[in-house]
């Protein structure tokens, strides 16, 4: 039996607030081995990210199944207003459906995809809306930039170059030294000795973004993940290209570029707190303003793709961008 109306009904529609979310996956399940310092990683990642969003900005949590304190933490974030939103998982359904089946339910037309070991610094949700404010074509963008990333899921930006579209520049960007060796530390790679090392840049106006990104964090088109990413859940708990399949590629086979800010706003921690990290978090103050996006809202997304095409095209502009790149780079 019902009995009366249902208030709802009269004010049907939901306001969206928010033109951003950040959706972080947290899996923390004990505190010994890799996770020993995980927790406090985490503590630093995400206070960085609530001390540095605009109002525009929101927040999700997704609890991949982790143990009770690290849950407890997490809920009390939410009932604290400091983040929006907070999805509890009582079994571990790997990293890329968690994430994309948060972003999936979010309405935002971006959404900023990150592992929960990110270091997130000043205005980097205002250098990248200004990205993809500036390029149209532009489908994701990392808040710290990849020097050797130039060539991975980046041929739609590399058939634009060849076709005078857009100017791509090899240049150095020393002020990224340091920082570059911190991020290769973080991932157990090998240090660049070259201070005046190129970086593969995309010049449009006065912006300026890296060509390539790596995944640990990036912000996306929403509409991608409805026009172009698998439909089918993923099955992985991590890696095994399940980033690639899901994040990378599906980007690229449509026709959008993947850049990166050309400055780091953003550092990646790895599993072991650091003084570096404190330092920086001690330094962030909290943001207000809201920010304004300007998608291009009449870009087609079609829902499917001769892949055989793709990959012909594909061979054809890696063999061409070859010439294209300075010896200087490839060293």
């Amino acid at each position: 039996m019902r009995d009366g109306l249902n208030p709802q009904k009269k004010d049907a529609l939901v306001a969206c607030t928010y033109n951003h979310r950040v959706i972080m996956v947290v899996y923390i399940p004990e505190f010994r081995g890799y996770y020993a310092k995980m927790f406090e990683v985490f503590k630093l990642s995400i206070e960085s990210l609530i001390k540095t969003l605009p109002k525009t900005s929101a927040i999700t949590l997704v609890d991949n199944s982790s143990c009770e304190e690290v849950k407890n933490y997490q809920i009390e974030l939410h009932k604290a207003g400091k983040i929006e939103s907070l999805i509890l998982l009582a079994d571990n359904i790997g990293k890329i459906d968690a994430q994309i089946g948060a972003a999936r339910m979010s309405r935002e037309p971006l959404i900023t995809l990150t592992d929960c070991d990110i270091l997130f610094d000043i205005d980097w949700v205002q250098e990248t809306i200004k990205v993809f404010n500036t390029i149209p074509k532009t489908g994701s963008v990392a808040p710290y930039p990849s020097r050797r990333s130039l060539t991975y899921a980046t041929f739609s930006v590399q058939e634009a170059i060849l076709k005078r579209k857009y100017k791509l520049e090899f240049k150095p960007i020393p002020e990224n030294f340091e920082n570059y060796n911190m991020f290769l530390e973080s991932i157990n790679w090998q240090k660049e000795i070259n201070q005046n090392a190129l970086w593969p840049i995309l010049n449009v106006g006065n912006v300026k973004a890296v060509v390539g990104s790596d995944h640990q964090v990036l912000t996306l088109r929403r509409d991608i993940l409805f026009n172009t990413v698998p439909f089918e859940p993923s099955y992985i708990k991590v890696g095994n290209h399940s980033e690639e399949n899901y994040v990378d590629l599906p980007i690229d086979v449509f026709g959008f570029f993947r850049l990166s800010l050309n400055k780091y706003k953003a550092f990646h921690m790895g599993n072991s707190p650091e003084a570096w990290m404190y330092d920086k978090l001690n330094h962030l103050s909290y943001k207000s303003e809201s920010l304004i996006l300007k998608l291009d809202v009449n870009m087609k997304y079609p829902r499917s793709k001769n892949r055989l095409q793709f990959q012909l095209r594909k061979k054809l502009i890696k063999e061409l961008f070859k010439f294209y790149v300075p010896k200087a780079y490839k060293n």
